[in-house]
Order: structure tokens, then sequence, then C-alpha cells
């Protein structure tokens, strides 16, 4: 089929990569040039893994390329893919629409036949109905744009397989004013279904709902994991207080099939451009449709998770006697996960500006996101390699769960700093292994027992 995808960031450039790999023709679509004119010389202007691959293969195929105009995109595309960014306001916690309604003006505008536009973009429950309008509003006389919701379920590192072979899909459509699909939204059920053919004969699951109910499957994922995160980051200001193990406990709790044992990993707490977003836009929302009261507990969440930051800069201070200025400390990771350069309200990239504005020497290391961190935070230590950020460090902390992180050991470090203290702010290394050779070792939740 003939696909355009509007918007090429994270979401629409994984997106229109993929639908190529299903064998559609595809165009991507931005406003952005450069942006344009990298990915269609083969570069992924952010860290992918898997991407840049497949990209180079569909260029090469003939069935992606990219372009800057509507009016190449609507007369091509028989289904069009909105996938621009939906940030938050710079005066509240709501979404900002501003992209999403260009991009549905502009190609209804510019569509010469009957099509369907597909929301992909995370948006505020209510927003598919006014956009369905608008899009009818602006298409031509004679020319019918259906619009369905089909929220994206990407976890950044592994956002191609998700695009290829997703845990679940969802198809929001137009309802009636009896609660009934409508025809148009029926029969734009059965063009996405050919989109997506050969996933679903993979038996991936599909759930065909009302506009309302899709629009809300994401934020309310998100806010169910970000929730998650902060219940066991709360119970570890408990255990660190009793002198329990956090570890321990989320590996007992996470057996029991009704709970689960992903995201209970107690750390520095989580980040992205995603969760945190959702969760104040969910708030927002919650607010403006007057049902504030019934996700209040999600400000908590909020709360929880930036407390996590703060524990983490003063375990720093502490540490080093109560002053960090003029300390030289090393601080591994700057991506808010592994796998990532995105450095969105990244945890370790606040932890590590908090304590350079305290007056601390830090010298960062990431394998990815050093750029992008650099241009959100200048005034760091950027270094190239694990080896120069330690170097003489009185504290090092790790921050970002990368491999190359994880598999630390002592004896690599130990040469190169001037104190043998570590904090461990994502719980992934063996505490035993380091209180052996003589670190002193912390880790959030943990009460060390030698």
């Amino acid at each position: 089929m003939k696909l355009t995808v509007i918007g090429t960031g994270y979401l629409g450039a994984t997106h229109a990569v993929s639908m190529a790999e299903l064998g559609h023709e595809v165009i991507g679509l931005d406003v952005d040039q450069a942006k344009i004119d990298a990915l269609a010389s083969g570069e992924v202007p952010f860290h992918e893994p898997g991407l840049p691959e497949l990209l180079t293969k569909h260029i090469g195929t003939g069935k992606l390329r990219f372009t800057t105009s509507y009016e190449e995109a609507g007369p091509f595309g028989d289904v069009h893919f909105i996938g621009v960014g939906t940030p938050q306001k710079a005066e509240s916690h709501a979404a900002d629409m501003t992209y999403v309604d260009a991009a549905v003006t502009q190609i209804a505008r510019a569509a010469d036949h009957d099509c369907i536009i597909v929301g992909k973009s995370t948006v505020p429950v209510g927003s598919a109905v006014r956009l369905q309008q608008l899009a009818r509003e602006n298409a031509a006389d004679g020319v019918r744009v259906t619009l369905v919701w089909n929220p994206e379920f990407l976890r950044e590192g592994h956002a191609v397989d998700d695009t290829l072979t997703p845990d679940r899909m969802v198809f929001g459509l137009e309802t009636d004013a009896n609660g009934q699909y409508t025809e148009e939204a029926l029969a734009a059920k059965k063009i996405l279904r050919e989109v997506y053919a050969s996933q679903l004969a993979a038996d991936i699951p599909l759930i065909i709902t009302d506009y309302q109910t899709a629009e809300l499957v994401k934020v309310a994922a998100n806010s169910f994991l970000a929730t998650k995160i902060s219940f066991i980051n709360a119970l570890s200001e408990i255990t660190e207080t009793v002198g329990g193990d956090i570890r321990t406990l989320a590996d007992a709790i996470g057996l029991d099939e009704r709970i689960g044992r992903k995201f209970l990993n107690a750390g520095v707490g989580f980040g992205g451009g995603c969760l945190p977003k959702d969760i104040r836009a969910l708030r927002a929302r919650a607010a403006e449709l007057g049902v504030d009261q019934s996700v209040r507990f999600l400000a908590e969440v909020d709360d929880i998770n930036l407390r996590r930051r703060e524990h983490t800069v003063q375990l720093a201070v502490q540490q080093l006697g109560g002053s960090v200025h003029g300390r030289d400390i090393a601080v591994l990771g700057t991506a808010f996960k592994p796998e990532s350069d995105d450095v969105r309200d990244s945890p370790a990239l606040d932890i590590a500006a908090r304590l350079h504005s305290m007056g601390a020497e830090v010298h960062v290391y990431d394998p990815k996101a050093n750029a992008n961190a650099a241009k959100r935070y200048p005034r760091l230590d950027y270094v190239d390699s694990i080896e120069q950020a330690v170097a003489r460090a009185e504290i090092v902390l790790l921050l970002t769960e990368w491999k190359e992180f994880r598999e630390l050991t002592p004896e690599q470090l130990e040469p190169l700093v001037r104190e043998r203290t570590i904090v461990d702010g994502r719980n992934v290394l063996d505490p035993d292994q380091w209180i052996d050779a003589g670190w002193k070792y912390m880790a959030s939740g943990r009460s060390i027992k030698k």
C-alpha cells in the first residue's frame, strides 16, 4: 500500500522504516529540512538499534523516501500516519496539540482522493473527535478523510521490534450518537487491517474500540508503569531506613503473577519523553474534565520519582563530607535509559547538573548520549571513556544501566580513582564483589550487612 508518515522524529522515523520493511511504499514527511536530508542520506538522527540498517536497506529498495512537501505526500498516500510530537506546554502540564493539529489540517487539504488518517501520537482523551471534524472541514469537496486512532507502544532501544512485532494493536474508531461504529470507520478498519496484515496473521492481539478508549490506552499504560516504579522507590526509602534489601523485596513480590517483576527496579527513577510527560498530561486533562481527584495519586508518583534524584545528590554530598565544592565526581550515564541517546527529563543528567551547580567537578561519560546531553547542559565535562570519567574520582555514580557499566569490576576502576566509593543508582552491580574488593558501595533501598 502507499503510506505516508508525518513527523520523522523517534516515533515517525521508526514507523516509516518499519512500514517499508513490511512491504509498503512509504513517504516520510517533516517540516525540518535538515532532518529530512539526514534521513534521505541514510543517517538516523538518534540512536536506535537496528534502525540505521533498515533505513539504508529501504532507501536502496526504493520503498522509502522523504519529503517536506504535503503537496507530494497528500496525492501519494492512501493512509497517512500522524507521528508528530505532543510536548508538554510551557505554561502548564497539558499536552501541546499544535503539531498534531497542523499535520491533520495540512494532509487533509493536500489529499486529492479518499484516504485514512491514522493518529499515533499520544494525545489528550477527546482529541480524536475534534481532529476528525478538523480533517473533514479541511478536505476538498468530494474527498472523504476518515480518522482512526492507533496508539504506539514503543520502548526506546527496542522500537523496531516493537513496531514489527508489537504485543498488541488498538484501533480507535468513530462512533455515532448511538455508540455504533460509523460506516466510514468500519471501511477504514478494513484498510488498516490490510496495512498490518502480516502482523495480524501472526496472531498479534487486535483491540477494536472507540476513539476515547484508544486515546487512553497509551497514557494509562505509561501511568501504570510510572506508578509501579515509584511504588518500589517509595518502599526503598523504607528499606534504607530499617535495614532491608529492596531487591530481595522486589523479587519476592514480583513472584506474585498478579504483580510481576518488571518495572520493580529501585533506583534514581524514570525519565524520558513519555512517562513524565504522560502522567502530567493525564492529570491536566482529568482536571479539565472535572475528575482530577481520580488521578490525584499521580502527583505523588511524580513527586516520589523526582525525590529519588535529590536523594542521590544528597548521598554524594554526605559521602564527600558535607560539600561537593571542588570535588571530582564521575557520572556514568546521561541517557534516561540504556540503548538510547535520549536525555529528555533524564534522572542521570539532572543529578549530574545539580552536583555541578553545587560546585563539583563532574566528569561524565555515556556511550551514546553525551552529544545530546551537552546540548542541554554544556557546562559538564563530557569525556570519551569510562577511564577518563573516573580518573581521580572521589566518588563514582552509576546512573544509566548500560551493559558496559553493568559489567564493570572493582579491578577496572581501582587504579584510576582517588577514592573507592561507588553509588549504584540502578542496583545493577554485585555488592559483595565491590565490598570484598575494599570499596564503599551504596545503592537505593539496600542495607549492606557486611
